[in-house]
C-alpha cells in the first residue's frame, strides 16, 4: 500500500495545483495572518525593523561561509551585491547626517561584509563567477530609482540632497535582489547556501514590511503624515510591499524544498 502523504505535503500539492489567482489570494491571506500574529507577539514593533536588518546580516554571513568553505561564487550575482552596497552606503550616509541609532551599527556591519563578498567575487574567486548568467542590466533599476528619488522624496526639513538620497536607498533596496533572481532564473538550480541567503533576504523584507504596516496601524495613520506629505509616504509602503512580493514565490519553493528534504532547490519555469 502507498504510504499516506504527510499533511504538509498534501497541502503543498493542493496549493501547487491551484490557478495563479488562487495562489495570489492564498499568499495575501497568509501574509495578513502573519501580520496579525506578529502584532500580538511583538510588543515593540520597532524591533521588527532591527530584526530585519539582523536577518539580512545573517544572510550575508551565510554567503561568506559559502565563499570560504566551497571556494566558489557560482550562482551569486555580483550586480545584486553591488546594488546592496550602494543602498547600504547611501542609507549609512543618511543615518549619519539625519539620525544615528542602532540601525546605523547594523547597516555598517552589513555593508562591511557585503563589500568583502564583492571583493571575493571580483578578485579571489573570479574564475567561478557566472558572468554570462548575471546578465541583468544594472542601469534598468539604477536609473529609474534615481529619477523616482528626484521626483518623489521626503518633505522633511533636511537638505534637499539628503532627502533625495533617503528616497534613493528606499527604492534601491526594493529592487536590489532582481539581478540575483535573474541568475537563479537562468540556472534553474540553486545550491543550498545561495538559497539560504535569498530566503534570508525574503524574511528580512517581510519583517521590514511588517514593521511599517504595523506602525501605521499602531499610530492610526499618523505615521504617514509624520513621514511628510504628497506621494512619499505611500511610496515607502509600496516599496516595502513590492520587495516582499518579489521574493514571495521563491520563498514558497524554498520552504517546499526544505520540507521535502531536498538539499538543492530546483525552480520550475516561470519562477522568479
Amino acid at each position: 500500500m502507498r504510504a499516506p502523504k504527510r499533511p504538509i505535503h498534501a497541502v503543498a500539492t493542493w496549493v501547487r495545483r491551484q490557478p495563479p489567482k488562487v495562489k495570489a489570494f492564498l499568499a495575501v491571506v497568509s501574509g495578513m495572518a502573519a501580520l496579525v500574529f506578529l502584532r500580538f507577539i511583538v510588543n515593540d514593533h520597532d524591533n521588527l525593523f532591527v530584526a530585519a536588518e539582523a536577518v539580512h546580516s545573517i544572510g550575508v554571513s551565510v554567503l561568506i561561509y559559502k565563499l570560504m568553505k566551497e571556494k566558489t561564487c557560482a550562482g551569486l550575482s555580483l550586480k545584486s551585491q553591488e546594488l546592496t552596497a550602494i543602498f547600504l552606503a547611501v542609507r549609512l550616509y543618511c543615518s549619519f547626517v539625519m539620525e544615528y541609532d542602532i540601525h546605523t551599527l547594523l547597516d555598517s556591519a552589513t555593508l562591511g561584509t557585503t563589500l568583502w563578498v564583492i571583493y571575493m567575487i571580483r578578485f579571489k574567486l573570479r574564475s567561478s563567477y557566472m558572468e554570462d548568467k548575471d546578465n541583468f542590466a544594472i542601469y534598468y533599476v539604477l536609473v529609474p530609482c534615481v529619477v523616482l528619488a528626484v521626483a518623489i522624496h521626503p518633505s522633511t526639513s533636511h537638505h534637499i540632497l539628503n532627502r533625495i538620497f533617503w528616497a534613493l536607498c528606499v527604492y534601491l533596496e526594493a529592487v536590489s535582489v532582481l539581478p540575483q533572481l535573474r541568475v537563479m532564473q537562468n540556472t534553474k538550480i540553486v545550491e543550498p547556501f545561495t538559497a539560504h541567503y535569498v530566503f534570508a533576504l525574503g524574511v528580512a523584507r517581510f519583517l521590514s514590511c511588517a514593521h511599517w504596516v504595523l506602525q501605521v496601524l499602531d499610530t492610526r495613520g499618523h505615521l504617514l503624515t509624520a513621514l511628510g506629505y504628497g506621494l512619499w509616504p505611500s511610496m515607502v509602503l509600496l516599496a516595502e510591499i513590492v520587495q516582499t512580493f518579489i521574493l514571495a514565490d521563491f520563498c514558497y519553493y524554498y520552504v517546499k524544498s526544505i520540507v521535502g528534504g531536498q538539499l538543492v532547490l530546483r525552480l520550475p519555469s516561470g519562477v522568479v
